[in-house]
């Protein structure tokens, strides 16, 4: 895979400044899963006395922040066809690998950014204790891997799809589901048995396990298996999201 990283970082930058430069982005995509964390967190926890359940579900909603901001990403390939950008980068002497390995770790920064504010406000807003080094810095990878599998997904889906509105359509498709049918927000051993198959099998539920166990110390899979069924699901999404770039057209 030819590599630059001049280019990956000045194609990184862009994307940063795209998102700095909006204040009102910032601020607007906290408020989805603060509602989440305190409506469905605080209602459900004054029903089931000495158990924190705004606890137990700040891990989904730090993922489900990662998962709405992540895959929201690729559709700055759209906008970027639609103004003629994209054009002038494939243009550019700049491999193909090169733009969307920039574009990936720019979009995953801004979801870490979102990421790590939901999470100093979850910690704040439930009481959670603060996890040790070791486990902020196991969270702080788990959260890296988990954006950029995101990124690569909603960039191999907008390579295929020339419209803003197909492309927000089949995100709002994708996203719910993927967030829904997870152990985001419920326990896996209290799910029906269909519901457990069908959540197993997602790899949203083994990110969310991950962040649970370091930062609550309850889990399901174990956090090697986590770790690598996220790596896994990132390396096949590059290198999907590589070739079907590769393909694009202007």
């Amino acid at each position: 895979m030819d590599v630059e990283l001049s280019k990956v970082y000045a194609v990184w930058l862009r994307e940063i400044k795209r998102y700095t430069n909006s204040k009102a982005r910032m601020v607007s995509s906290l408020g989805q899963p603060l509602l989440f964390l305190v409506a469905l967190g605080g209602g459900l926890s004054a029903m089931m006395p000495g158990f924190n359940y705004s606890g137990f579900i700040l891990p989904g909603i730090l993922a489900m922040t990662l998962l709405f901001t992540s895959i929201f990403a690729g559709v700055s390939i759209i906008w970027d066809r639609e103004f003629g950008f994209l054009k002038e980068m494939l243009a550019a002497p700049a491999s193909r690998q090169t733009l969307v390995i920039g574009r990936t770790l720019g979009g995953a920064t801004t979801a870490i950014i979102q990421g790590l504010m939901i999470l100093v406000l979850g910690i704040l807003i439930t009481g959670t204790p603060i996890p040790s080094i070791m486990n902020i810095i196991g969270i702080l990878a788990m959260m890296v891997i988990f954006s950029c599998f995101l990124v690569s997904l909603g960039i191999a889906i907008a390579s295929m799809i020339q419209e803003v509105e197909t492309f927000q359509l089949i995100m709002n498709l994708l996203i719910m589901p993927l967030f829904f049918l997870s152990n985001a927000l419920f326990p896996l051993d209290k799910m029906p048995s269909w519901l457990q198959m069908i959540s197993s099998l997602n790899p949203i539920s083994y990110a969310v396990d991950g962040l649970r166990i370091m930062m609550i110390g309850s889990g399901t899979f174990g956090l090697f298996t986590d770790f690598a069924v996220s790596i896994a699901g990132l390396v096949v999404f590059v290198l999907l999201a590589s070739h079907l770039f590769s393909k694009t057209s202007i």
